[in-house]
């Protein structure tokens, strides 16, 4: 990075809530918000958004007649940038981009067109506009009347982290001085639900934590799926109200055997993270936010990773899936957010049941990591303001 990029402000809604008062509240409880819902016929493991927000957002969909028509996963992004942009102050400002992305997309109204599909051997005059990737970024400009760049993407789960590096990457090239990055993901349905189930990585166990993230000793996959959406505020410049600094940014793609794997090193989160820690020590590495699914091979692959980076001197580390589910293209965005509020907080929250999950000395540098389907792994180094 050519220079700091400063965080203004969080626009997220999940498991934990949607203000920064209720999220951190939640994070210092060691309670999850993991519950059985039943999907289609069969139950299931999902942590869905509290019906306060779910209120909230009914009530956003109801001051605007398309909003009908639009996908929860857009609606949950049109939500979370209202809120970023009104904390970050930039409500008169309209010269802001907007990376917004997904990595399952309309997915609620594709599956309720492909099934009016099947049933009539027709397709609807909404199906087809109300489901390209494009709705996101386009709608949420729509609603805030922005004039700067607008565009979409899909990396699957590491989705939001690259929504981050490529806002920076235009603002540092001088197109825009002020940006909206993120991600948004609302595929709590039956299907998505069958898709995580037959690769068998899905959480089936009845425990008192059923996502087992960064548990090295558990001896099952305990993915847990959750909704969300997260949007931050970017500047370049630095302001008493700025949250914290994104000091590096790191990102590879590995070489992969099988469509879903990874290595077991971790190859392309060795690099990512090299590569955002950058001529920084590694010994002024405090922590490290981690994907850390609750799958068998991703969370050791991470450890891995961390250990062929960092040697003996790993830092802290700890994941926020056991407690809301992983949200896919949100969930490098609440891992940011998370890492964020240990700064400002100067806490640290750990996995209650994780032998590995430690607390640091310090917390000055916090790492982030994210890794999707295809090997696509992205590190954002935070730093304290």
């Amino acid at each position: 990075m050519k220079s700091p990029v400063f965080i203004s402000s969080f626009g997220t809604v999940s498991a934990l809530g949607q203000s920064k008062a209720e999220i951190w509240n939640n994070y210092k409880t060691p309670k999850h918000f993991i519950t059985k819902h039943m999907f289609g016929n069969k139950e299931a493991f999902a942590a869905f958004l509290p019906k306060e927000v779910r209120n909230d957002i009914e009530t956003l969909r109801n001051t605007n007649s398309q909003y009908g028509k639009i996908d929860e996963s857009v609606l949950f992004a049109i939500f979370s940038a209202r809120k970023a942009i009104k904390e970050a102050g930039w409500g008169n400002d309209k010269n802001i981009g907007i990376n917004i992305g997904s990595s399952r997309g309309a997915t609620g109204l594709f599956e309720k067109y492909h099934k009016e599909f099947i049933k009539n051997g027709e397709a609807s005059t909404q199906a087809s506009p109300s489901t390209t990737l494009g709705n996101i970024s386009s709608w949420v400009a729509q609603d805030l009347q922005s004039a700067g760049p607008e565009f979409s993407h899909s990396v699957t789960c590491s989705t939001g982290l690259h929504a981050i590096a490529n806002a920076i990457a235009w603002m540092q090239a001088g197109f825009c001085d002020k940006f909206l990055a993120g991600g948004s993901e609302a595929a709590l349905t039956p299907f998505t639900i069958a898709q995580m189930k037959a690769m068998k990585i899905y959480a089936s166990e009845e425990l008192d934590f059923p996502c087992r993230a960064l548990d090295m000793k558990k001896k099952r996959n305990s993915m847990v799926l959750g909704e969300g959406s997260g949007i931050l505020a970017l500047q370049n410049q630095n302001s008493e109200e700025a949250l914290g600094r994104i000091t590096g940014i790191g990102y590879a793609t590995e070489i992969l055997k099988h469509s879903v794997s990874i290595s077991e090193h971790g190859e392309s989160l060795q690099k990512a993270m090299r590569m955002a820690v950058g001529k920084k020590e590694l010994s002024e590495i405090d922590a490290v936010v981690m994907h850390a699914p609750g799958t068998l091979r991703g969370d050791l692959s991470e450890v891995n990773a961390l250990k062929a980076v960092f040697g003996e001197n790993i830092p802290a580390m700890t994941s926020n899936k056991w407690k809301l589910g992983h949200t896919f293209a949100t969930s490098g965005i609440l891992n940011l957010e998370l890492a964020v509020l240990m700064l400002q907080h100067q806490e640290f929250i750990d996995v209650p049941f994780s032998e590995i999950s430690k607390i640091p000395s310090k917390l000055e540098n916090i790492l982030v990591n994210a890794i999707g389907f295809g090997g696509n792994a992205v590190s954002i180094l935070v730093s304290r303001k």
